[in-house]
């Protein structure tokens, strides 16, 4: 006899929705570990730009914060940046993967990453809930920097308002992660003596306050796949590797990888558990490395930690 057309229906129901709970299931031991933890995270790559990609990150930070860990967000704004040096005709120039700042261009930086680009992020996140505070580096002296100098072959380059981060103040970002509040900070420092403010690459910034904080992770998004092993000869990505055996890696990389994986290891050698460069360009990127047994990307662990299993 036939259970029916109703009772098909139920069944075909229960056994569509099976994935879900497996997928729930596989993320329960992540998300024990990483409960009350902090997480910080760099914004940037095409999913700045990218409109569906930009929700879905919303959606991720909102995800972590209603999991029970503590989501913190930094960002830079380099494409919204050169649009709008381009729009009032000024040039856009970099030397070592770094944006050379002029007192105009600080002048445009500062606008943008905390007029346009936080606030857009800001309000994304709160469309799920009254959860965002927007800042920058400046606000409560988060962030306090030093001139920074590149080195190209052996010499000493003059990048203009390009700024070293020296020191971090966590007390406001901490009292807001315990209100339950979600920070966006803008990666712009003012100096010691508060004569000048700096733009601070995003990825340097993120890893400071990731240091600072004591955060179980730092992320970073980017439009790559990871750290590739042997680029441009091969599109294999590591998925781990050591402080140790990024240091090495170091002088061979690509300009634009260099302030990323340096963020890594300046995270790692300073309390960060873990690293690691995730492809943004991916939905829901976030979610898939945390809380997935796979991840995507690459992590960078302690020296130690190799041996511990720690991830």
């Amino acid at each position: 006899m036939s259970d029916g057309p109703d009772s098909t229906g139920k069944s075909t129901r229960k056994h569509t929705a099976l994935p879900k709970a497996r997928t729930l299931i596989e993320a329960l031991p992540w998300l024990t570990r990483h409960h009350g933890r902090t997480v910080v995270i760099k914004f940037g790559g095409n999913a700045m730009v990218d409109e569906d990609l930009k929700a879905a990150f919303a959606q991720d930070v909102v995800f972590l914060r209603h999991a029970g860990l503590r989501p913190v967000v930094v960002h830079g704004g380099g494409p919204q940046i050169s649009k709008q040096l381009d729009a009032l005709g000024l040039e856009s120039e970099f030397k070592a993967g770094l944006r050379v700042t002029t007192p105009e261009t600080m002048d445009v930086v500062r606008m943008v990453l905390a007029g346009q680009v936080q606030r857009e992020l800001v309000n994304l996140l709160n469309q799920h809930g009254p959860l965002a505070v927007g800042m920058t580096g400046e606000d409560a002296h988060i962030m306090a920097a030093t001139k920074h100098y590149a080195e190209i072959d052996g010499e000493r380059v003059d990048l203009g308002r390009v700024g070293e981060i020296h020191a971090v103040d966590t007390g406001a970002i901490e009292a807001l992660l315990d209100d339950g509040r979600i920070p966006v900070v803008s990666s712009i420092a003012r100096s010691a003596d508060d004569d000048h403010v700096y733009n601070v690459n995003a990825d340097t910034a993120a890893a400071a306050l990731a240091a600072a904080l004591g955060a179980e992770t730092l992320m970073v998004l980017t439009d790559v796949e990871g750290l590739y092993e042997d680029w441009p000869r091969s599109d294999e990505v590591i998925s781990r590797l050591t402080a140790r055996q990024l240091e090495k890696l170091l002088p061979d990389l690509a300009s634009g990888m260099v302030p990323k994986m340096e963020g890594c290891l300046h995270a790692v050698r300073n309390g960060v558990h873990t690293a690691r460069v995730l492809d943004g360009r991916v939905p829901h990127s976030i979610l898939l490395e945390i809380f997935t047994d796979e991840g995507i990307g690459t992590m960078v662990v302690p020296d130690q930690s190799q041996e511990e299993g720690l991830a």
